[in-house]
């Protein structure tokens, strides 16, 4: 294994793992995981083909099968029980205005598209590989994501959905 050609890629996995994770120790965790996978399947990665992408892929990977994970293991609390412990809620100003915030109320698909593309400048066919999703997939989450994420930080609530008025044949 090149440590260069692994060393050359840790920035964007840091800045992708972070906006994934949303706290920076889980997010340097999800590094760690991700380069202790690599090393272990080094052997697949073919030589001339994206390290980039092939990284990113193990990461979202990892992600996904941690969050997994995580929901296994939640437990029921009881609001009563804690209720002097939790903090008081964040006006809605400052909720718009916490871009970080806004990233990680968007669902899980497209905050990954969205931040593949325009945090680490991947190509619409980069995100599709390394999420292992149609094109047309990838560019559909990419406009969801940006207008949801445009109404967080406006502070806007979210509209509904309006469905086309469907037409009667006979």
């Amino acid at each position: 294994m090149n440590r260069q050609l692994i060393t050359e890629q840790l920035p964007g996995l840091r800045r992708y793992a972070r906006a994934l994770a949303g706290d920076a120790w889980a997010a340097d965790d999800l590094v760690q995981d991700t380069l202790e996978r690599a090393c272990a399947k080094w052997q697949l990665w073919v030589v001339g083909t994206d390290l980039r992408a092939w990284l990113f892929t193990l990461m979202h990977n990892l992600y996904l099968n941690q969050r997994r994970g995580a929901a296994a293991h939640l437990a029921a609390v009881n609001i009563d029980d804690v209720e002097n412990d939790l903090p008081t809620a964040a006006t809605r100003t400052d909720e718009a205005l916490d871009l970080d915030r806004c990233l990680q109320r968007l669902p899980a698909e497209q905050r990954a598209v969205l931040l593949l593309v325009t945090l680490e400048d991947m190509s619409y066919e980069d995100t599709a590989k390394v999420l292992d999703i149609p094109v047309g997939t990838v560019m559909s989450r990419l406009s969801r994501a940006r207008a949801r994420l445009r109404e967080l930080m406006e502070g806007a609530t979210p509209r509904p959905q309006q469905g086309v008025p469907l037409r009667r044949l006979k």
